[in-house]
């Protein structure tokens, strides 16, 4: 017989792509502003349709499907980038760019959270692969769908301008917005029930962490960075009168979002700019006009970016001037790039240390102080103390569950792990269960409503000096439904007048399970159901908050709606009137 044997080809993981860095308004030396960014190396079809992610260029306002972009896919010979040399109009006016930018940076924010997460990471929708549309429609709108397993994105004619001159302006060429909605697809993957009607925190989380994965991963970029500190190309040098807070603010993190301009303002709202403007120290979370999910979302955006811009100002402080009272501009840039790396890492980390339901921004912060002292332990640039200083200033503080530093509590209690399987619990959601059951007292989970485990997920985490961390995430939800009498009369909790006795009502409780690398839990970070009298008033709260808003009636999938949401917010309806 012959032995046949396989041929391993010596492919690349990475390639080269071009994106527009920002979005067509900003320009530099009156040229786009562009990027080569790293993605995964694949298989491509023309589309391109790769294992993760397929462009679907149909326009159905004007009935037509234009032609797919093509990549080489590396098996023939080498990668090749084909718009690295092209001018700015056929960037803006080639359908087939338009293809490459979505893809390229919705497979770049894609792999970003990998990394940061140390593991595969799945969509929110059914399947493995995420359409992606990017002339779907005339509107200025975009939005991720999770029951059409889409990211639409719009187009629009833009405001004449003083000529009464007006030019068509494409939502698939802001990297922002890309960015964005690509982060509501991974998040809705990792967080499934973030979605779900809850507290305004909730539904601000998922738009305040888009926007921080969008301007974040833009600063990580060192090209951009270089871009934007001064609007110039290139140079040497740098004058330090141009690092100072005030100026840094205004000259990048305002300058930067507010240049993408009126006209796509209105499709992914003014976050970033009006972030950056509010002024700390106010009662921000009992405000009533922060009580709706996009301008509460700036909050989280605000201590976020204010952080970053500590941390940057920190790092520069240790570089020393050459000539004149200027900078090493390379310096400058790399320290900034890497200050928003490292705390992009941190936002994507921390949503492993979260609870599965009923998210706080308390919660959040905690869970950024926890992942980041398990990965660095020394805190040395001061990013904890960053975050914690900032966050405070728009009455944000850590969770009254966690430590005095702000970290989660470490669980210390004894756990029967005798009638599990160390290996099968590191990834089997039966084996772990079976823990929470055989653990449910000393887990305080109690005793009512139904537990399902809804995900295992193994993680491996790098620190910038190569320690690796191994961890487990498990996450258990608990459902209850009763009338609401029976929650008035035998729970105690306080439901809204207006909701009649008989009516049915689901309440949810869960937490996240952090086991280490040898199946130990470490921490157990949870909402639980109707345990004591927190959770009473927590689901008092909730039902209360989505009785004034109106959403008692609504489904459980929110994913359509934010379609509706950013539609809402970007006043298209003012624009049609």
């Amino acid at each position: 017989m012959r032995n046949v044997k396989g041929t391993r080809h010596s492919l690349r993981s990475s390639r080269q792509l071009s994106i527009i860095a920002q979005d067509p308004s900003v320009k530099v030396d009156d040229r786009i502003v562009r990027a080569s960014i790293d993605v995964p190396a694949e298989e491509l079809l023309p589309g391109p349709r790769g294992y993760r992610v397929v462009v679907v260029d149909y326009d159905p306002t004007a009935n037509a499907l234009y032609q797919p972009a093509s990549l080489s896919s590396g098996l023939e010979g080498e990668y090749t980038d084909p718009f690295q040399e092209a001018p700015d109009e056929t960037l803006l006016s080639d359908p087939r760019f338009h293809a490459q930018n979505v893809y390229a940076i919705a497979m770049r924010i894609l792999a970003r959270f990998e990394f940061a997460l140390g593991r595969r990471v799945q969509w929110g929708c059914e399947g493995h692969q995420l359409n992606i549309l990017p002339h779907a429609f005339a509107e200025p709108n975009a939005f991720y769908s999770r029951d059409d397993r889409s990211l639409f994105f719009g187009y629009f004619e833009s405001f004449p301008d003083k000529q009464d001159n007006t030019h068509t302006v494409f939502s698939c060429l802001s990297h922002d917005v890309i960015a964005h909605e690509t982060t509501h697809a991974i998040l809705d993957g990792l967080r499934s029930r973030y979605l779900e009607p809850s507290s305004p925190d909730q539904g601000a989380f998922h738009e305040g962490l888009a926007d921080v994965v969008a301007l974040l991963s833009i600063f990580a970029l060192p090209d951009v960075v270089g871009a934007a500190l001064d609007g110039m190309a290139g140079g040497a040098l740098i004058d330090q009168a141009l690092l100072e807070r005030d100026t840094l603010a205004n000259s990048v993190l305002f300058r930067l979002a507010d240049e993408m301009g009126q006209e796509m303002s209105g499709v992914r709202g003014c976050a970033l700019r009006h972030s950056i403007k509010l002024p700390p120290g106010k009662n921000y979370m009992d405000d009533p006009e922060y009580q709706e999910v996009h301008k509460r979302g700036e909050l989280l955006v605000a201590a976020m970016l204010r952080s970053f811009l500590d941390i940057w100002i920190s790092r520069l402080s240790r570089i020393g001037t050459i000539v004149d009272g200027q900078k090493d501009r390379s310096l400058v840039i790399e320290e900034g790039a890497r200050a928003a790396d490292h705390l992009l890492t941190m936002a994507i980390r921390a949503i492993d240390y979260c609870p599965p339901i009923d998210l706080s921004f308390s919660d959040y912060l905690s869970a950024l102080l926890t992942v980041d002292r398990e990965v660095v332990p020394d805190d040395r640039y001061g990013y904890r103390g960053a975050l914690l200083a900032n966050f405070k200033d728009f009455g944000i503080f850590p969770s009254k569950r966690a430590a005095a530093d702000g970290t989660w509590l470490r669980c210390d209690d004894e756990m029967i792990y005798s009638r599990t399987h160390f290996d099968s619990m590191l990834r089997d959601n039966e084996e772990v269960f079976r823990f929470v059951w055989e653990n449910r007292r000393t887990l305080k989970i109690g005793d009512i409503g139904y537990i399902e485990v809804q995900s295992v997920r193994p993680s491996v985490r790098i620190a910038p000096d190569g320690f690796v961390l191994r961890e487990t995430i498990a996450e258990y939800v608990q459902v209850l439904t009763v009338t609401a009498g029976e929650l008035r009369q035998d729970f105690n909790v306080d439901v809204p007048d207006g909701i009649r006795f008989w009516r049915p009502l689901r309440l949810l409780g869960g937490g996240t399970l952090i086991f280490d690398e040898y199946g130990q839990l470490k921490y157990q970070i949870a909402n639980h159901l109707l345990k004591d009298r927190g959770d009473k008033k927590r689901q008092g709260d909730r039902l209360a908050y989505l009785w004034k808003q109106g959403l008692m009636d609504t489904k459980n999938d929110r994913a359509g709606n934010f379609s509706a949401l950013h539609l809402a917010r970007s006043g298209v309806q003012e624009r049609a009137g």
